[in-house]
Order: C-alpha cells, then structure tokens, then sequence
C-alpha cells in the first residue's frame, strides 16, 4: 500500500512540475499544456501568459522577456499606445488612470493580440475598463454602425458602464479629420425609452450599445437591432447570466444565431466562473468563442469583514424618502450607494 502512494505521489510530480499559472489558454490535450510550461519558466509568475506556439504568442513572450529583464512595470499609456486612440489615452491621464491593474497588464496584450478572452477577475480589479480599451482600440468613429456591444444583467451594472464609456468618449479628437464625428454610445436597459431608441438605431447607429439581453432581445426579434457590424462582443457577468433560466436561451442566440464567433472578437468578464475548465471548453465546443480563447485568471484573496449586517425596511411609497434620511442620520455612513428608479427621485438628496 506504501509503494503504490508513493509511485502516485511520484507520477504526480512528474506529471505537475510547476505552479498553477494566472494566466493560461485552454489546449484539449495535456501534453503540449504541459511543454508550454515548461519553456515558460524563464518567465515570472505575475507575467507568465501561456500561448500556442504562433508568431503573436512568441512576439509577446519576447516582450514580456524584454520587460522582466528591465525590471520594468509598464504603464497604461505604454500597454495602449499602439492601439487606442491618442485622444482616449489622454484622457485617461485625465481621470487619473495611470498604473494598469493585475487584469490590465495581463489581458490587454491578449486582447489587442486579436484573441477572444474570458477576464476572470474580483470585483473592482479593472476589467470593465479592459474590455473597454478594447472596444476603442477597434471602433471606427466615422462608420455609421453598432461595432461594439456590451451585454449586461442588470440595468444597475448598464448604468455603471455606460458613464465610463461615454467618460471616455468625452475626449477632445486633435484630429480634424476626427472632429465632426465622435463616439457614441447608447444605453439600451430595462426599463427604458425603447421606442425612442428604435428611432436612434435606424437614423444614426451608435458606435457602442450597453444592453441588458432582455432589451435586446426584443430589437434582436423585430430585425431593428442587426449585428453584422459586431467588430466586439463582450458579455459581463456571464456567469450570473449563464445561470438565469430565463436570460440563458436569448444569450445561446445571441452568441451563435444573430453574429458567428468568427466575424468577431468575443469577450466574457466575471468575478467568478465554477468550473472555469468546463465552461472554456464549452465556449469553444458550443462556438461562442474561436478555439483560440485565451483564459486570464488574476485571483486576488482579500480579506472579507468579519461580520456583514443586513437588513431591510418595508415602507409605503410615499415614505421611502423620509425612511432613507431617517436611517443615513441613524447610522451616518462614511459612504454609501442609493439606487433609484427614475432621475426625479434624486433631487430631494442633491
């Protein structure tokens, strides 16, 4: 009995000679995994990218060579600067964003590399401002089209990266050619003024739309939403999406039906994917994405608090406002978010 765990002890070593990597691709056979780590060593783990043996998979282990022996840590600007826009990048600088984050420095290359990518990272780690480098990196602000599409399960998350896209398209265009036309980007989310935004897709396509899918569902069914121009798919918090009985056979649809893997790039981002294995392997058998998927996995522990305290207040309508300003001067919060339902519900607290 000894012998046998010792000689599975071994063929186990043997087998995994090396430390999980943060960021891999997704082979169906083991063996070519397992050389590609191997000539991967050299590299450090915080920028190990694991990649077939292609020019654009040596170009960039070339770089990242070049980088690790400089001992330099890249910026945003110098991630970017081949592939966004001038104008987006400063303003970037603008806002303040500067350092790229673990996600940022890991799935940019990949992504500007041209591969379809799933961004498996915590809440907060950058990647919606990742998919969104992107998106400006591909776009064409002259063409009278929707080229990118960013799918979302709620109108709250919508809402969120709605500002930050139109943040960045905000920037002022230095080139003239580029002064009379802009990016535009259209929120298409539950709840919203859907016939005005037929009327917005048939006389001026917006370059970028954020959609929740059951909104897009129902232009998707009427043919007023077409995406042939799909240059980018991104699909955020797929998980929570994938497992919504109700949202799961419009999102197959989309991903297969209405717009092929191949005639676009395809991006899909959450903090949390079970079984990550099993869904790049579906992703590829089910043609959502290309074969070439790249898995980048940055997987921050941090500390949770020691105690969350819940609760809720069940109120009439009327008295919501009074409520809320009773519990903000109970508690008196250092911070806080206050969702609401319509843009008036807001001036009573500004």
């Amino acid at each position: 009995m000894a012998s046998n765990s010792a000689s599975q002890i071994l063929a186990i070593t043997k087998t995994a000679p090396y430390s999980k990597p943060r960021a891999s691709r997704f082979l169906q056979s083991r063996k070519p995994y397992l050389n590609l780590c191997c000539l991967s060593q050299k590299f450090s783990n915080d920028n190990a990218l694991f990649c077939l043996p292609n020019s654009k998979s040596f170009l960039l282990a070339k770089e990242l060579e070049e980088r690790n022996s400089n001992n330099h840590s890249p910026t945003l600007r110098e991630i970017c600067q081949d592939h966004v826009p001038g104008n987006v990048l400063r303003r970037l600088e603008e806002v303040g964003y500067l350092v790229p984050t673990d996600v940022q420095r890991e799935a940019l290359p990949v992504l500007f590399s041209g591969n379809d990518c799933i961004l498996h990272a915590q809440t907060g780690s950058g990647k919606t401002l990742t998919y969104l480098l992107l998106i400006y990196s591909q776009i064409n602000p002259k063409k009278s089209a929707v080229q990118a599409l960013i799918v979302v399960p709620t109108r709250e998350l919508g809402m969120q990266i709605t500002k930050v896209a139109r943040m960045l398209a905000a920037a002022r265009h230095m080139d003239p050619e580029l002064e009379q036309k802009s990016y535009t980007v259209m929120a298409l989310l539950d709840g919203g003024m859907l016939r005005r935004h037929k009327s917005w897709l048939k006389a001026e396509p917006p370059a970028i739309v954020v959609a929740t899918i059951g909104s897009l569902s129902q232009l998707l069914e009427k043919q007023i939403f077409k995406p042939d121009s799909l240059r980018v798919l991104v699909v955020d918090e797929v998980d929570f999406l994938f497992k919504s009985s109700k949202q799961v056979s419009s999102l197959r649809k989309l991903l297969t039906s209405y717009s092929s893997c191949n005639n676009r790039q395809t991006v899909f981002a959450s903090a949390s994917i079970l079984q990550h294995r099993r869904f790049i392997h579906d992703c590829i058998q089910q043609k959502w994405t290309k074969g070439d998927v790249v898995h980048v996995h940055v997987n921050r522990i941090m500390p949770m608090p020691a105690c969350l305290y819940h609760r809720f207040v069940i109120c009439g309508r009327k008295a919501k406002h009074q409520v809320l300003l009773s519990l903000l001067q109970s508690d008196l919060p250092e911070s806080g978010i206050i969702f609401v339902g319509e843009q008036v519900q807001l001036s009573g607290f500004l």
